[in-house]
């Protein structure tokens, strides 16, 4: 049943994009020789997808060790994380976005600290580059890998982990060679949840991106919004889906060939 929901949009948008004009009335390919012979729009997918790999890496790296002290914590302390980690979800995407032009800007607290610190000897440019997107989107999607990480944590039988002790693991070697394998599950669902909607963040990409960064969200706005090309924003929406899709099932295969060469 709500298969139906997604195959009938699915469909709108096919069809709407084999046609040459927004009335419906000339059936052909031209919107689509255009996007896929263009290298600009071509261009615009491989950055839409690098920046939603990007975000995964930046996330699991930050995520796997608060998930791990997460794991090895006391009942008390899991409660106060997790209410740490949740509540960033209920400030609207937008209010965070915004704290982040704050603390990027040539002003803000990012470039306050590093002049501080004597790291730069004036302000950095953080905003409208992709560096500053990523560290900014870590922030936003870090609760939807950490709420799967520990959730399939929390489900690891501890008699694993103390008979990797016992038999001589030291602490880092039984997280790596133990707790990580059998967290693969939790971050593949984290993954691929960071990588789509990180990939589809229109407000953060807009923000943030500003008009230097173009992905794929922007392309198919201005051509539905601004310059009302309906064919030619279907055909970039389509690809929008199949390139999450694809880069979804990327990360699930690299989270199966590791979960693989572990065991």
């Amino acid at each position: 049943m709500y298969l139906i929901f997604f195959i009938a949009p699915f469909l709108l948008l096919l069809w709407i994009s084999f046609h040459n004009d927004n009335e419906l009335t000339q059936p052909g390919l031209d919107n689509w020789i255009k996007f896929l012979g263009d290298p600009f729009y071509v261009e615009v997918v491989f950055k839409t997808l690098r920046l939603g790999l990007l975000t995964v890496i930046a996330t699991t790296i930050l995520s796997y060790p608060i998930a791990v002290i997460y794991y090895e914590s006391g009942v008390r302390i899991r409660k106060i994380m997790l209410f740490m980690i949740i509540l960033p979800l209920l400030l609207s995407v937008v209010v965070r976005t915004f704290a982040w032009i704050a603390i990027l800007s040539r002003e803000g607290v990012a470039n306050a600290t590093l002049q501080g610190l004597g790291l730069t000897d004036g302000p950095i440019s953080l905003l409208q580059t992709e560096f500053g997107l990523i560290l900014s989107l870590m922030q936003i999607e870090m609760p939807l890998m950490l709420l799967p990480l520990i959730a399939v944590m929390q489900r690891i039988d501890p008699r694993m982990i103390e008979a990797s002790r016992a038999l001589g693991a030291s602490r880092w070697r039984t997280t790596l060679q133990v707790l990580i394998p059998l967290s693969l599950p939790g971050w593949i669902a984290g993954a691929t949840l960071v990588f789509a909607s990180s990939t589809t963040a229109f407000i953060s990409q807009s923000v943030i991106g500003g008009q230097r960064l173009i992905y794929l969200p922007a392309v198919i706005y201005q051509q539905s919004m601004v310059i009302y090309n309906w064919p030619f924003a279907a055909v970039a929406s389509i690809m929008l889906l199949v390139s999450v899709l694809g880069g979804i099932f990327l990360i699930a295969a690299v989270g199966r060939w590791i979960s693989r060469e572990a065991s």
